[in-house]
C-alpha cells in the first residue's frame, strides 16, 4: 500500500527477486512510478479498505507492506490484512519513531522513516529476500534478520537454535536490543537475528516459516 517513492521502488524491487505483486493507491497517477517494465497489478482506492484490499489479493497474499504518507492509515492497514486477512508477514512504515512501541506490542514490525531502506523492509516480508546484516571477512559465517512464524511464539530461544542449527546474536524487542539468555522465551512482535553459516541461511529460513512440530 502506498506507491511513492518508497513503495514503487519496493514493488520493482520484490518483483525482479520473482514475485507477484499488487500494488494499492489512492491516486492512479502514482502508478507511473512504477515504471513500463513493471507487469504487477495496481489498484486504485484506500488501503485499509477491505473492498480494495480484496481487489488487489490480499486473500491470497503472503506479505503486505503498509508504506503511505500517513502513519494512522499504515498501521490500520497493516493490522487489517494482520488480523483480517491472517497475513502473517506484515510491516508498516512510520514517521513518528514514538509510536514504534504500540505498533510492536499489537504485534506489527515497523521501519522508522530515518532508518527506511527496501532491504529491511524485504527482511520482514520475504524468505530468502534479503541482505544478511552482517558478514565475516571469509564469507561463511553471516547475522541475519529472520522471518518468524506465529506458532514459534512462547517458544525458547533454544529451540529455535537447535532447529536452525545457528545461534540467536540478538533479538529486538519494543524497539530495543536485547541479549537473550538459554530461558529467553520468544514473543509475538520480536524480531530474530540469527548467526549461522551462509550455506545454512536458506534452510534456517524455511524451518522458520513454518510452525515448529508439536511435541
Amino acid at each position: 500500500m502506498g506507491c511513492g517513492r518508497v513503495g514503487a521502488s519496493l514493488a520493482r524491487a520484490i518483483e525482479r527477486a520473482g514475485h507477484e505483486v499488487a500494488v494499492i493507491d489512492q491516486d492512479e497517477a502514482a502508478f507511473r512510478r512504477l515504471g513500463a517494465s513493471f507487469d504487477g497489478r495496481t489498484v486504485t482506492g484506500v488501503g485499509f479498505d477491505r473492498n480494495t484490499l480484496r481487489a488487489a489479493g490480499i486473500d491470497k497474499a503472503y506479505a503486505f507492506a503498509a508504506v503511505s504518507s500517513g502513519d494512522n492509515s499504515n498501521i490500520l492497514a497493516a493490522r487489517v490484512a494482520r488480523e483480517k486477512y491472517g497475513v502473517e508477514h506484515v510491516v508498516a512504515r512510520i514517521y513518528d519513531p514514538g509510536r514504534a512501541e504500540i505498533y510492536q506490542r499489537l504485534g506489527i514490525p515497523t521501519v522508522a522513516t530515518v532508518k527506511w531502506t527496501s532491504d529491511q523492509i524485504m527482511r520482514r516480508l520475504l524468505p530468502s529476500g534479503h541482505v544478511p546484516e552482517f558478514t565475516d571477512p571469509s564469507g561463511k559465517v553471516v547475522i541475519a534478520e529472520m522471518p518468524v512464524a506465529t506458532g514459534w511464539i512462547g517458544h525458547r530461544v533454544e529451540d529455535i537454535e537447535a532447529a536452525t542449527g545457528g545461534r540467536l546474536a540478538y533479538l529486538t524487542r519494543l524497539g530495543d536490543g536485547l541479549l537473550p539468555g538459554p530461558d529467553t522465551v520468544y514473543q509475538d512482535g520480536d524480531l530474530l537475528h540469527l548467526a549461522l553459516r551462509r550455506e545454512d541461511l536458506a534452510t534456517a529460513e524455511r524451518v522458520l516459516d513454518t510452525a515448529p512440530p508439536a511435541h
